[in-house]
């Protein structure tokens, strides 16, 4: 029987943007009713950062439903409400937009103007908020709220997220669309120039908030009884505050993510 998928794009980890349960966070759901799942992926993803070009990253698919606590890749969480069609979240997720400076290109940096040497590293993080989940016949709606509790940016972060499941014979395929706002804190410390490196002589880049929208479309396919197949892409619309960012590699509009993986049932 076909399930309703978490309405999130697949792909992760997601550099301009965070790894919520809604928008870069989750992994697509089990199409199947395993209640374990374990399995690894790998994630190729277009950097927005200056020089740095393709991520390639082994991904850990770990998968746990419950009645009660969940895991998804690298979100979990504990279901506070939960009914057929609605359900409320309290969730945990990683947050891998950071970045080591010397994996940025010194040539672009310097065409942009700045001095790779005079840049801090930007941290990864972990973020804790809500998420709420409508679903039905019309697909799934998600709506969720993060905010990064281990104080690497100190901003949070909104995100709505649609989706809808076609099964097509055995393989389960899911269009997806959403879009997030990030605080002015997220967005200066991930996208902008720090206070000590504008102490440095880097240029002063503090953007502010900013808007991500996303689509995306991914899939699951059996593989015997207890294997499974999975991957998608994802694309970010990237916008001015983000693309206008001495870090970031001109003329970037957007970014472009791809994953699979193989994952086995318990």
């Amino acid at each position: 029987m076909l399930k309703y998928v978490v309405s999130v794009p697949f792909l992760l980890p997601a550099l301009a943007v965070a790894q919520s349960p809604s928008s870069t966070g989750d992994l697509l759901a089990k199409a199947d009713d395993d209640r374990w799942s374990i399995g690894v992926a790998a994630s190729v993803r277009q950097s927005p950062y200056a020089g740095e070009g393709t991520r390639v990253r082994p991904v850990p698919l770990l998968t746990f439903e419950g009645k009660r606590i969940f895991w998804r890749g690298l979100t979990g969480g504990v279901h506070l409400v939960q009914g057929d069609a609605f359900s409320l979240d309290a969730v945990l997720a990683g947050r891998f937009d950071g970045v080591d400076i010397k994996d940025l290109g010194r040539r672009e940096l310097l065409a942009n103007g700045v001095d790779p040497a005079l840049l801090e590293d930007r941290d990864d993080a972990l973020d804790a908020g809500i998420a709420a989940t409508w679903s039905g016949a019309a697909g799934e709606f998600k709506l969720s709220a993060l905010a990064d509790v281990t104080d690497a940016s100190g901003g949070y972060e909104l995100s709505a997220d649609y989706a809808y499941a076609l099964q097509w014979g055995r393989t389960t395929v899911v269009p997806g669309v959403g879009v997030r706002w990030m605080s002015d804190d997220m967005v200066n410390y991930y996208h902008g120039t720090l206070d000590e490196e504008v102490a440095r002589g880097v240029v002063r880049y503090q953007p502010g908030a900013a808007v991500v929208p996303h689509v995306s479309i991914a899939f699951s396919r059996p593989l015997g009884e207890k294997w499974r197949l999975l991957g998608g892409i994802s694309y970010d619309v990237l916008p001015d505050e983000i693309t206008d960012s001495p870090l970031s590699e001109p003329d970037t509009d957007g970014s472009a993510a791809l994953r699979i993986g193989i994952t086995r049932g318990f």
